[in-house]
């Protein structure tokens, strides 16, 4: 038996005026995931527990069967795993985020959050920048380390936890209120500004109608993880597949590969079809047992809050990753099953995550159910199952 998760990140929603009152996952034409429904398992999952803050973390730490209570330590670690950053025990973590905030505000404060990913900027763009702030922001005990597009780490030693906000939680609203109160960060995101918004790179970014990476963004704080072997707690051989480097590191965390796919880049021109075959090749031909298709494009299209860009995602994800995966798989007479679902949803009115439950398939290639007419949230709602533990449902799609 073979089992595979493919995680759409974010793609539950809320219903749309824009839509005749419909999610992005409803309007979505889908056909592979609604013909796997009408013979799967559909049901709600709570990947979130209740107290903890609905990041891609602390879900994806549920959906592979972590109880995040449990084994949770903050966001960056696990992005410092991916990075290969050696943490101490007294380090803290962070991530660093390139953001866009607005320029006509003379004081930092006063200033707006406009974009979380700086327009999904380049991870070469990124870091020619790092590199600059790396020079301006020289302090003793504080570490920057490159990762992949927007996304980076800042790592201080003998450091403190900070409750700090997500960027991309507070878009569109002024910065002030949510500055860290530590002197030194907030010293470092003003004087970040200053290096940043005038550096050539994002001169020609502006003049080539994107947003400029002109501000580090610090959150996400947190200390060395540590994870149980998810081939120990299973007797699997797993494998992630994945662009973002917090999967990158929660995958190094518990013991499963990391397979690297030419053009995957966590934006909505991913490499859906590398991933899709990079997969049935570590089932079929490298003998995992397990491998995890992680896409965050539905996350960052809701982020943007772009309904229709949402919505060509998980087209995209139904057609080119499920649809190709199930063709391949079906033609080597391989038994398998196959779990669908969102970490959480990223509904586009809010642009920012929720804890609301998400909308789960679990297709048994030699096993049908009376399932429903399609994949979406009121179908899966509909059904009556819900799992109040999400961390649990792992090991129900391990349990034949």
């Amino acid at each position: 038996m073979k089992y595979i998760v493919v995680l759409a990140d974010g793609m539950a929603g809320e219903p749309l005026k824009e839509l005749g009152g419909k999610t992005t996952m409803e309007a979505a034409r889908k056909p592979y995931m609604d013909s796997m429904a009408g013979v799967s398992e559909l049901g709600m999952a709570y990947m979130v527990p209740k107290g903890m803050s609905p990041g891609s973390d602390t879900a994806n730490l549920s959906v592979l069967g972590y109880d995040p209570k449990v084994y949770y330590s903050g966001r960056s670690p696990l992005e410092a795993l991916s990075i290969g950053v050696p943490m101490k025990s007294t380090d803290v973590s962070f991530r660093c985020n390139l953001v866009t905030v607005s320029e006509e505000q003379k004081e930092y404060q006063e200033k707006v959050i406009i974009d979380h990913s700086s327009d999904e900027i380049s991870t070469e763009d990124a870091k020619i920048l790092l590199e600059d702030l790396k020079k301006g922001l020289k302090g003793e005990g504080y570490h920057f380390y490159a990762g992949t597009s927007y996304r980076h780490l800042l790592i201080w030693e003998n450091g403190q936890l900070v409750e700090l906000t997500p960027p991309h939680d507070i878009l569109g609203k002024t910065i002030g209120g949510y500055l860290p109160k530590d002197e030194v960060l907030l010293e470092m995101m003003e004087k970040s500004y200053a290096i940043l918004s005038q550096h050539p790179i994002n001169k020609t970014r502006k003049a080539n109608g994107l947003n400029p990476a002109n501000s580090a963004w610090f959150w996400g704080a947190g200390t060395r993880p540590a994870l149980d072997s998810f081939e120990e707690k299973t007797g699997l051989k797993g494998a992630m597949i994945s662009a973002v480097d917090l999967l990158k590191g929660i995958a190094v965390g518990a013991g499963l590969t990391n397979i690297l796919v030419p053009g995957a880049n966590g934006g909505l021109d991913t490499n859906y079809e590398g991933k899709a075959d990079a997969a049935v090749k570590a089932l079929l031909r490298e003998n995992y047992d397990f491998v995890y298709v992680h896409i965050e494009a539905p996350d960052e299209m809701g982020h943007q809050g772009s309904i229709q860009k949402k919505i060509k995602a998980i087209e995209n994800i139904d057609g080119q990753i499920i649809g190709r995966i199930r063709e391949r798989l079906d033609k080597s007479a391989e038994e398998y099953r196959m779990l669908v679902l969102p970490d959480h949803p990223t509904p586009i009115a809010r642009r920012t995550h929720t804890m609301d439950p998400v909308p789960y398939l679990l297709f048994d290639s030699k096993k049908a159910v009376e399932g429903q007419s399609a994949y979406q949230e009121n179908t899966a709602n509909k059904t009556g199952t819900v799992w109040e533990d999400g961390y649990r449902l792992m090991e129900h799609l391990l349990s034949r």
